[in-house]
């Protein structure tokens, strides 16, 4: 993104609103992973015909969802055999557990800045996801 560009009111709520329905989603849908991947892309499909200032954050929240929801679906998975006892339950378990939990509250921490900051007109980049956002999103 270019930093001389100014974004208007309501390119900079459009764009965070796509960081906040990511968090909406993780409160309502925590259970199962798939609810919030599916809502950002729902999300992200809606305004991707809008300025670039929008769907670059739109295309950077989606990205950042499918590691997150691949963690997530790892442990979800694996919570289900625990539960069905089909698999004992063990300290590798409870590694797993504390990482993940760890990466969501890191995930939601950046993501809440993020909103917070989209819609004040400043540029949020993340480290991984911003580089890959470019590749993804090319302005018209």
């Amino acid at each position: 993104m270019k930093d001389y560009y100014v974004p208007q009111e309501h390119e900079r709520e459009a764009a965070a609103q796509s960081y906040l329905m990511s968090l909406l989603v993780v409160m309502v849908g925590l259970p199962f992973p798939i609810v919030n991947l599916a809502a950002t892309l729902i999300f992200y499909l809606a305004n991707r015909r809008k300025t670039y200032f929008v769907r670059w954050h739109c295309t950077q929240a989606l990205v950042s969802q499918v590691p997150l929801f691949l963690v997530n679906c790892v442990l979800f998975w694996w919570s289900v055999r625990i539960l069905l006892d089909l698999q004992p339950l063990s300290s590798f378990y409870f590694a797993y557990l504390f990482t993940v939990v760890l990466f969501n509250l890191i995930d939601f921490v950046a993501t809440f800045h993020t909103m917070v900051a989209v819609n004040k007109g400043r540029q949020v980049d993340w480290y991984v996801y911003a580089p890959l956002t470019d590749l993804l999103c090319r302005p018209k």
